[in-house]
Order: structure tokens, then sequence, then C-alpha cells
């Protein structure tokens, strides 16, 4: 039997963000035709990545991979979801359960990020905002840094990370660097999946720094992304296929 896919994104009280992620796994259904797609949400969304798992353990499933619908390894990828898995893991013997590795910072996602920025003008004194929901955890936070350091190598315009919670600097305290450099005009770059209530907190503070500002969407309506959820599903399946074989 071909492992279900189960992704699994963070869940939010805002149900635009669970109507996204579900909307993705259509795609992700439509364009892998042959495998059995399950959203699930690891807090505050429903279905729970545990009822999800277990539920296919009692209709006779051995196994599953859980694709991680994350663009970092923060607390989330490293904490919260191996518990979780350990848990199921614990109450469903012999129940072979593969995580992959999180969507990440991949060339396709990049693109996808860049390509929302294609309707701002280009102004003279324009600048970039990249935006990120933020970490308590610096490793995931650089990532982000390293991400608005290449960009303004290639988009030969400044680039300044942003968090939205848990990590400096804020939109304010971004949007005044870039002033200090000359910047008069922002673009917001989204690092999110999904709309919810982060990503607008950061839209209302862009607003406030330049009323003319333009903001980019979230990003895994673009069917590239499903190619991202795919290509982590299949990667994680042969990781179990190989355990598999008798050493």
């Amino acid at each position: 039997m071909t492992p279900s896919l189960v992704a699994v994104a963070h869940g939010s009280r805002d149900p635009r963000s669970a109507a996204t992620v579900r909307a993705l796994a259509d795609v992700v259904r439509a364009q892998a035709p042959g495998v059995t797609v399950h959203e699930s949400f690891l807090d505050l969304s429903e279905p729970r990545v545990t009822d999800v798992l277990r539920g296919l353990y009692a209709q006779g499933h051995r196994s599953a991979v859980v694709v991680p619908l994350l663009l970092g390894r923060a607390f989330h990828a490293r904490v919260d979801l191996p518990a979780l898995i350990d848990e199921v893991r614990a109450e469903c013997p012999g129940f072979r359960i593969e995580v992959s590795e999180v969507l990440g910072a991949g060339p396709t996602l990049q693109a996808v990020a860049l390509d929302r920025l294609a309707p701002a003008r280009r102004r003279k004194g324009t600048g970039i905002l990249l935006t990120a929901v933020g970490s308590s955890n610096p490793e995931a936070n650089a990532v982000v840094t390293a991400l608005a350091g290449q960009w303004e190598q290639r988009l030969g315009l400044p680039v300044s990370e942003a968090f939205a919670s848990a990590a400096q600097p804020d939109v304010p305290a971004a949007a005044a660097r870039l002033r200090e450099r000359g910047v008069r005009h922002l673009v917001v770059a989204s690092w999110f999946l999904a709309p919810g209530l982060l990503p607008d907190r950061i839209a209302a503070q862009a607003r406030e720094a330049d009323p003319g500002v333009f903001l980019a969407g979230p990003l895994a309506d673009d069917p590239r992304v499903a190619d991202v959820v795919i290509g982590r599903y299949a990667a994680a399946v042969a990781g179990l296929l190989r355990s598999a074989q008798p050493a």
C-alpha cells in the first residue's frame, strides 16, 4: 500500500489559513493522483495531525509520510511535531511514520515569493521588506536574514528582513533601517504560506510606515508549492523503503 501523505500545517484561529491549506492539499491531490492526501494541523484548526494518523492506523494502514507545511525548522518542526509523532507511535505499534523535511527556503519557493513582487512599481528609492513569522530559534531567523542578503544582491535593491513576532527587526525597525539607506517606497515580500493574523499585523504596520506600500500575497496558492510538497513526500517514501530493507 502506498503510504498516505499527511500534510501538517501549524493551524490558526483565522479560517483563511485552514482554507488555504485545504486548497493546497487539493492541488497536491490533483498533481499526485496515485497518492492519498490528508491535510492536518498541529493546533488551533481541525483535524489534528494525531487524529489523522490514528485514523489511518485504525483503517489498517501501516505506514504514512508526514510533510510539515513549514518554511523553517523552528520550534514547531524541531519540538512540537516530533513529540506528537512519538505519541502516535507509542499508541500504534507497527505503524511506521516518516517525517519529511520542511518545505524550506529552496529555489522554488524563493521563485514564488519573488514572482509575487512582479506587479510592484520599481521606482527610485524602492526597498523591500522580506517578512516572516519570526522565531525564538536564532538559526531559523538566520535563514530569512540570509535570504534578504541574497535578494539584495540579486535584485539590486535594499532588502531587510522583518519579523512578525519573537525576533527583531520588526516591521517598524526594518522600515526605519531602510529609510536610513535612502528608501522612500516600501515593497513587502511575504515569506508566509497562508493569510492569517500575523500577515495582517505585518500589513498594518507596513501601511503605517508607508501608506502606498505594495503588499505581496502569501505563497501557498501557487502550484509550485504543491510540487515542493510532493518532492518532500517522494524523498521520505524513499527513506521508508530503505528502512524496510533487511540489513
